[in-house]
């Protein structure tokens, strides 16, 4: 049996989940911006103390390891370490993008030539993505990319496209091919949608070194200097 801790702090929802050989058998979440440094310690208490575990009792440690929000990451990461290093359990990373495109194929009906473009919100009209087949293979990398009319018009001159994530919502008026599919409802990254992945890594023993992982935060974060006020 694989017991294993999930946690997803790389968008605006901060969630936890135990998953028990690749289902998640309980989740907690917190929906309220800004949220994660104050929250996730306090969900990953109560997820336990509901099971009735201790971190010990755990066989790894999963986490979102991006792209996403800076200090999101940053935060879940450095938890997810502490947590390793502390009861010397392995680490284990899925990236942020491969865990919202399962969430679509865990609930969505398509053929089997349908991609799927998972969409994190950057800021404007840019947007993290990547590409993914029916058999959750990844066939582009991940990138950051602005999105016109003209994005990804010759994959879908080929075949339907289903965008999902925060920042699709935001594409839904640019990307107007008949090909392109939007989802009513927004797509977040949930850790309860990293069991599968997390369980498959953990099976392969793909760990990650405890001391030296960082996330893919795939651009540098900027910090913007205020403009000096006249008195």
């Amino acid at each position: 049996m694989a017991l294993i801790l999930c946690i997803e702090t790389s968008a605006v929802t901060c969630s936890v989940a135990l998953s028990e050989n690749g289902v998640a058998i309980a989740r907690l979440r917190e929906d309220v911006p800004n949220s994660h440094s104050a929250r996730l310690t306090v969900l990953i208490e109560q997820l336990l103390k509901n099971q009735n575990l201790q971190i010990n009792d755990l066989d790894a440690v999963a986490v979102s390891s991006g792209p996403g929000s800076y200090t999101g990451l940053r935060i879940g990461v450095s938890v997810a370490k502490g947590l390793c290093f502390g009861a010397s359990k392995p680490l284990i990373s899925v990236p942020t993008l491969e865990i919202l495109a399962a969430m679509v194929l865990h609930h969505q009906e398509f053929s089997d030539d349908t991609l799927i473009c998972p969409m994190l919100d950057a800021r404007r009209m840019e947007v993290y993505s990547a590409l993914y087949n029916s058999r959750l293979e990844r066939i582009r990398n991940t990138e950051a990319e602005i999105i016109t009319e003209e994005s990804y018009r010759e994959q879908l001159d080929q075949s339907r496209i289903i965008f999902a994530g925060n920042g699709a919502v935001k594409c839904r008026g640019v990307i107007r091919h008949p090909n392109a599919i939007f989802p009513d409802d927004e797509v977040m990254p949930l850790a309860s949608e990293m069991a599968s992945l997390a369980h498959q890594r953990f099976l392969d023993k793909k760990f990650e070194s405890v001391a030296y992982f960082e996330p893919f935060y795939l651009k540098d974060f900027l910090v913007t200097v205020p403009k000096r006020k006249v008195f």
